[in-house]
């Protein structure tokens, strides 16, 4: 999760939604349009990389998730409000059709979107978003919930985290009083990982657009569901990448070559 950076050509924006900022990154260009939605705990600069390596050919935009990076906290991190903010971002960038690739949480949350708005998806790319999970066991964000989210200076953040500052000390955002902040509330996390676990398999065979799936030989979704996600959904890719389940910036060149020889398809 470290070396997220959004490149110069990226463009920062914001919507406003029920009083609340949805900030994104708009990586610009004529090329057609790409939605990436990033996971748990990230920010929509963990696809600077990709966006670089996808132009000019391809528009990407990156939205911070309600809770993440510079957007707001939200209310509430249902399915239903992830999705209402994806809707609310086509609308708002006047995009009738995109592609929809997603991370993890974000895969989810974009397989999810398309079953209910497959006028709007043409393809998907799902990295490492399962069909099935959590059903059983603890909440892997419990850890969360004995860190810290803010603090009066970023060293004294940065202590209090413990061993898990390395993945965060360049991500950390300064309050407009001079105090330090996490980019996402531990709380809002625990809660938003609780709300996607459950069996989502009727919402990834809802569909069957053109859709990539990229897994790792790390990643987290069982193999026997790995099999069964490309056999149940016709149209689907499999791509498995030697790397754990950060995908996006563990094998970033990786992950941009996959990416890109899908789209080539479509």
């Amino acid at each position: 999760m470290s070396d997220i950076t959004a490149n110069d050509t990226a463009t920062r924006a914001e919507l406003v939604i029920d009083g609340r900022r949805l900030s994104y990154l708009d990586f610009g260009g004529t090329g057609r349009p790409i939605v990436a939605l990033h996971g748990h705990l990230s920010e929509g600069a963990s696809f600077a990389h990709l966006a670089q390596a996808l132009g000019p050919d391809w528009r990407l935009i990156a939205p911070d998730q309600r809770g993440h990076g510079e957007s707001d906290r939200a209310a509430d991190y249902s399915r239903e409000g992830y999705l209402a903010d994806i809707e609310a971002l086509l609308d708002h960038l006047g995009l009738d059709r995109v592609v929809l690739l997603g991370h993890s949480l974000g895969a989810i949350n974009a397989y999810q979107f398309a079953a209910r708005h497959l006028e709007r998806v043409t393809a998907l790319v799902n990295v490492e978003g399962a069909a099935s999970l959590g059903l059983e066991g603890p909440n892997p964000f419990a850890f969360l919930l004995g860190q810290p989210y803010q603090a009066p200076t970023s060293e004294a953040l940065l202590a209090g985290l413990g061993p898990a500052a390395p993945y965060f000390a360049d991500r950390l955002r300064q309050n407009s009083d001079g105090t330090w902040r996490l980019p996402f509330h531990p709380q809002d996390m625990y809660d938003s990982e609780d709300l996607v676990h459950g069996d989502h398999w009727a919402d990834w065979t809802a569909t069957d657009c053109p859709a990539l799936l990229i897994h790792g030989t790390k990643g987290i979704i069982p193999a026997e569901q790995i099999r069964a996600m490309i056999e149940r959904r016709p149209g689907t890719t499999p791509v498995e990448l030697e790397a754990d389940h950060l995908i996006p910036t563990t094998a970033p060149d990786a992950f941009a070559a996959a990416v890109k020889a899908f789209l080539a398809t479509i």
